[in-house]
């Protein structure tokens, strides 16, 4: 009985150990109010015909925050795993803008938040946010040189910085813990990991985690278990179970990217409460423990004070050697001092043996507890790795890194971008063809439009010379009627009507109609005239009317078959020139290479891609948990190694120290007979002197040793757990409410589940 009780307490503490270096693998899903929540009250049944109880829901949340911890916005993603291939899926959730992002699969509504999915025997994934209030809240906190700072203010800034990590337990469920009304926590493992450039940051300390140093950068991972102090009821004076994390350095142009939270109850749904069969057990192995260290204390302790004894009394030997002449019975009292010190030193020896025979006693149990820890952290490893798709054998304790290597060059995020840009440039390489055509056309029209400009703007010079002859024609004729009149009354005194009438009528005589003609030419031959002429044709030239008749006229010669053909016969000469045939190449080439990008870019790619690389860091996480689990495997193999070794020491040294009391009573009886030796003895003083004090200090280090590991350890742990029943009732306790939290969006009773909590904060820089 007592056995099973050590096993349950060193699962429990082992996983709390286990914690510092576990990294759980994350999907990202979000969604659960909580507030003094319970898990969501489903009221609407499903029909077991109608969906198979095997169906699963893994649930992830991620929480966007800022730099302080303030949410942003959550995002919900939820996988339903229909392992009997379903038609119809019965889900409840309480998340808005459901989408499925991984098929075409729809849903009805119903009530009571119960959506009802066309499964088709498939998978069904999808996502949707929510305002929900978290069951753990986050709040980080900075200081500067021991003064509290805003992020904004930090940025950029030198000296001792102090990061610190508060989380708030929001999610509980009343239960009867003695007959009375007690709140138990849903016992959340909370873990908080940055990355630190060596750079800006020297001197990192974490409160409780590891501190991980690759020469360039410093990995800094914390825990923390915010609630189970009060779930499990233990002194804070005594026994503290972390609640937060805070991490110091030395920081210089501080600067910090995001940090990454993750808050799971996954930890204590592994416990089997089951095994835990009688509060008498457990008692038991505690008083068991707490003897066989006081034995293992008392007995140091009697094997230092004898051996002091010793020491004190080969003084006096040595004294007593020296004035042995003068008095043989001081020697006979050192001998029967000797003999009484001897005595002590048998009885701290036999006390020491059997408190190392209870310690070595119990060497396997607690070996096959470790083996089962490890052994119960590979199937759950394996069991998470299968769940994300990846076919691999049964870890094992040999085989766990080999295997999860061969993973990691799976996911190697070069490979993966060199493959898909391997396929959507072979995708976009098929539609070459098209994509030259489409540039073609393109090119066509630029050149078409230059072409028609071009052979335009000729039309226009041709139609343009063409009408202002006819209008220069016009306002010439104008003009010289003008100047006709002018002369024709300076010269007769009539106007040209009464002039060409008295012509006609043969009263003018033929010498004034030449004088008359001469002078005309004349005046329009001078420059004051053609200037005249010369602006009144432009000015024609600019009027609408004129303007409106050039266009007009342009309009018609560009819509005539010729002009048509010649703006099509130098199309074709241009579009034929080497120059533009490579600009075609160039620009196909250009738009080839823009849809591979923009491909590349797109959402589906960058998102695998972003999925391949938060997978890494999991698998890389998850092999770190696993090797130092592994080492805290291998050195409690060693300490029972160990502890077995002192215990068959301590078994020589026992029967040593017998045939020493022995020894010295023969010395008693026999001081008298030595007295011829005395001259020898004194010689050899010295030496024995030298090896008691050897063994005296050696004496001082067990027992101060022994005292510390029971006050420290053994002690600490006796004297956090006052009630052990209580104790028990409350580990219960808080496993089953572990248990019954399942999901935060919301989910069918017949349904199981689980869900993580992913909080991403904002970097910190100086902008």
């Amino acid at each position: 009985m007592k056995g099973k009780a050590l096993k349950i307490i060193s699962l429990f503490l082992c996983t709390i150990l286990i914690a510092v270096g576990a990294v759980y693998s994350v999907a990202l899903n979000d969604n659960g109010k909580t507030s003094e929540n319970k898990p969501a009250d489903i009221t609407e049944k499903v029909p077991a015909s109608t969906v198979p109880e095997s169906v699963f829901k893994d649930e992830t949340v991620y929480v966007i925050a800022d730099a302080n911890g303030t949410v942003q916005k959550i995002i919900v993603s939820d996988w339903l795993k229909n392992t009997l291939s379903a038609d119809k899926i019965n889900d409840v959730t309480e998340l808005e803008n459901v989408e499925n992002i991984k098929g075409d699969e729809e849903y009805t509504t119903g009530g009571n938040n119960v959506i009802v999915w066309d499964a088709n025997g498939k998978d069904i994934y999808y996502q949707g946010t929510t305002e929900k209030e978290l069951p753990v809240n986050l709040t980080v906190s900075y200081n500067l040189d021991g003064q509290a700072i805003s992020p904004d203010e930090l940025a950029g800034k030198s000296g001792k910085v102090t990061i610190r990590f508060d989380y708030r337990n929001n999610q509980y469920e009343t239960v009867k813990i003695n007959r009375k009304d007690e709140k138990i926590y849903v016992p959340f493992a909370v873990f908080t990991g940055m990355i630190l450039d060596n750079d800006n940051f020297s001197n990192v300390e974490v409160s409780n985690g590891k501190v991980i140093n690759d020469g360039d950068r410093t990995i800094v991972i914390g825990f923390a278990f915010p609630g189970l102090q009060e779930d499990l009821g233990i002194d804070r004076n005594k026994f503290e179970i972390p609640s937060y994390v805070e991490i110091t350095a030395d920081a210089s142009d501080f600067s910090l990217g995001m940090t990454v939270t993750v808050a799971s109850n996954a930890l204590f749904n592994s416990i089997d409460t089951e095994k835990i069969n009688s509060v008498y057990d457990l008692t038991g192995s505690i008083t068991e423990l707490n003897n066989a260290m006081a034995q293992l204390l008392d007995g140091s302790s009697a094997l230092y004070d004898g051996i002091c004894t010793l020491l004190e009394k080969s003084g006096e030997l040595v004294s007593g050697i020296n004035q042995l002449a003068d008095g043989a019975s001081k020697l006979k009292d050192g001998a029967n001092d000797l003999n009484s010190g001897a005595e002590q030193l048998y009885n701290g020896t036999a006390a020491l043996l059997q408190g190392l025979d209870t310690l070595a006693a119990n060497n396997d149990k607690l070996n096959d507890g470790a083996k089962k820890v490890f052994e119960t952290f590979l199937a759950t490893a394996e069991a998470q790795l299968k769940e994300a798709g990846f076919s691999v054998p049964t870890l094992t304790i040999d085989n766990y890194a080999s295997v999860l290597n061969e993973i990691l060059d799976l996911l190697d995020e070069t490979k993966l971008y060199n493959q898909a840009l391997e396929q959507i440039t072979a995708a976009v390489e098929e539609n070459r063809d098209y994509i030259k055509s489409q540039v073609t056309n393109a090119v066509r029209e630029q050149v078409e439009a230059g072409v028609t400009s071009a052979v335009k703007e000729q039309v226009t010079a041709q139609v343009t010379e063409t009408v202002k002859n006819q209008v220069l024609t016009q306002v010439t004729e104008a003009v010289r009627k003008n100047v006709e009149e002018q002369v024709i009354l300076a010269a007769t005194g009539m106007n040209k009507a009464k002039y060409d009438a008295a012509v006609s009528a043969g009263r003018i005589d033929t010498a004034t109609q030449n004088m008359i003609e001469s002078a005309v030419n004349e005046k329009m031959a001078g420059g004051d005239i053609k200037a005249l002429i010369s602006k009144n044709t432009d000015e024609q030239m600019q009027s609408s009317n004129i303007q409106s008749l050039i266009a007009q006229k342009v309009s018609e010669q560009m819509e005539t078959e010729q002009v048509k053909n010649i703006i099509t016969a130098n199309i074709n000469s241009k579009m034929a020139e080497n120059e533009i045939q490579a600009l075609i190449e160039e620009k196909t080439e250009e738009q080839i290479q823009k849809i591979v990008a923009e491909k590349m870019a797109g959402e589906e790619v960058q998102s695998k891609l972003a999925a391949a690389a938060e997978g890494v860091k999991s698998i890389k996480s998850l092999k770190s948990s696993l090797d130092d689990y592994n080492t805290f495997y291998l050195g409690l193999r060693n300490y029972t190694s160990g502890v077995a070794q002192a215990a068959s020491g301590a078994s020589e040294l026992s029967k040593g120290a017998s045939d020493l009391k022995n020894g010295t009573k023969v010395l008693y009886n026999g001081a008298v007979a030595l007295y011829d030796g005395v001259n020898a003895m004194k010689n050899s003083v010295p030496a024995l002197t030298d090896g008691i004090t050897r063994l005296k200090d050696g004496a001082m280090q067990l027992s101060e040793g022994l005292s510390q590991f029971n006050e420290k350890g053994i002690q600490k742990l006796a004297d956090s757990v006052d009630d052990a029943e209580t104790f028990t009732e409350r580990l219960k306790a808080t496993v089953k409410v572990s248990k019954n939290y399942r999901a935060f969006a919301g989910i069918s009773d017949w349904m199981d589940g689980n869900v993580k909590f992913i909080y991403k904060t904002a970097e910190i820089k100086d902008k």
